[in-house]
């Protein structure tokens, strides 16, 4: 069964940082992308980031480039999304999931997302 757990989300002030973690099981990551989304309200859901299993290779969302960082620990199958210099703008639920692949274009994409995670809030106050 593949669970995928997110954790990490909080209260903070404009301009701290979070680290979110996403605990993995029951996929062999190499044959997915896996990564976060994000979702502010019910019509606003953006791929944020997103690391490559196969390749390693991560992409990011432009408007969180230069200030969250993707990084996968293979020893705990744990994602983590580091995230500095935060804004009210990045208040949103964030989700977990894994696709099939992911790409960055003029927004980030998934393509054939299998799994998600439940979310886990993050709230910016200015």
């Amino acid at each position: 069964q593949v669970q995928l757990v997110e954790s990490g989300g909080g209260l903070v002030q404009s301009g701290g940082s979070l680290r979110l973690s996403c605990l993995v099981s029951g996929l062999n990551w190499d044959y997915y992308a896996i990564g976060w989304f994000r979702q502010a309200s019910v019509n606003k859901r953006e791929g944020v980031s997103c690391i490559v299993g196969s390749d390693g290779n991560s992409y990011y969302a432009d408007s969180v480039k230069g200030r969250f960082t993707i990084s996968r620990d293979n020893a705990t199958n744990t994602l983590y999304l580091h995230m500095n210099t935060l804004k009210p703008e990045d208040t949103a639920v964030y989700y977990c999931a894994a696709a099939d692949s992911c790409a960055a274009g003029s927004r980030l994409y998934f393509h054939g997302v299998d799994y998600w995670g439940k979310g886990t809030l993050v709230t910016v106050s200015s």
